[in-house]
């Protein structure tokens, strides 16, 4: 299986048509085909279903295009790595992180670096802790900040010196809003719109003092802004950390904290054992400054 193939496989799965595709890679239509006519013969399946206007994929065609993706994708970072040289450093890192407040930090520190090293390009991922680890452990990424709990056996790890605070948003019109904290009993019996992160429930489990299956879930979410437009709506209240959603007097949803308070930490995590390239070496040194 080539790489030049996979990239015409994922061409054809974005633009529907081999038409399309062929325009793209500026190939023609009958080599195209057959190109990928023979990659479903070496792999032994079907990947595309054929209709008349346009094509889709099999649920083997969705299994591999995710994974060329991902293989892409490590190899242009593979690429970018090589390419970095001694005497200018330069290249790209590859961030992920779960949505915090804690990503200023790393914003603050990519500019000071980019006073030293401009040619540094910054690529940033946003998911939930568990989407991040996964890109983690198949190195798309060179770091993930993480939001704690999680599983840090296969991680090293600086814990940075931020807290995050977990509470409800609310349209401001509800009558929880005059509350300056939410208590487990206040929320109870409402609607919940809850982070995707497993490890994070289970800590909020113990705070709300019952297990998930107990919660009224009316839906679940990895981006908190796309969550915040469902709670203005009034579809459910969201389980969330602060200072994420714009709160302000234009703003038709307010935060108020849990009470007890529940604070974690967060965490700026990379693979054990992993070889940096001399970008990411140069940012690890720069977080470790700025930690120290």
């Amino acid at each position: 299986m080539e790489l030049r193939v996979l990239r015409y496989f994922l061409a054809v799965a974005r633009e529907e048509t081999i038409s399309g595709a062929a325009k793209y890679l500026h190939l023609s239509q009958p080599s195209l085909s057959r190109q990928l006519m023979d990659l479903e013969k070496e792999l032994g399946k079907e990947l595309f279903v054929r209709g008349n206007r346009r094509i889709t994929l099999t649920e083997d065609g969705e299994f591999l295009r995710k994974r060329a993706s991902e293989i892409i994708m490590l190899v242009e970072k593979t690429e970018s790595e090589l390419r970095d040289t001694q005497e200018v450093i330069s290249g790209d890192i590859h961030i992920g992180g779960g949505e915090t407040y804690a990503m200023r930090l790393i914003a603050k520190t990519a500019k000071e670096l980019q006073k030293t090293y401009p040619d540094i390009r910054y690529h940033l991922y946003s998911g939930n802790g568990d989407d991040v680890m996964e890109k983690l452990d198949k190195g798309l990424l060179d770091f993930g900040l993480m939001i704690e709990p999680f599983d840090k056996k296969k991680y090293d790890y600086i814990k940075l010196p931020i807290m995050d605070t977990w509470g409800l948003l609310m349209p401001k019109d509800s009558p929880l809003a005059a509350k300056d904290e939410i208590s487990p009993e206040d929320i109870r019996d409402l609607p919940l719109i809850v982070s995707r992160q497993t490890m994070m429930l289970y800590e909020l489990s113990g705070w709300m003092g019952k297990p998930m299956d107990e919660w009224y879930i009316a839906g679940t979410y990895n981006l908190i802004f796309n969550a915040s437009l469902m709670v203005a709506e009034g579809v459910g209240y969201a389980l969330c950390i602060d200072r994420l959603v714009n709160t302000y007097e234009n703003s038709s949803v307010c935060f108020r904290p849990f009470t007890p308070r529940q604070e974690v930490g967060i965490d700026i995590v990379w693979k054990k054992y992993q070889v940096f390239s001399k970008a990411a070496e140069k940012f690890l040194e720069r977080i470790q400054q700025v930690n120290n």
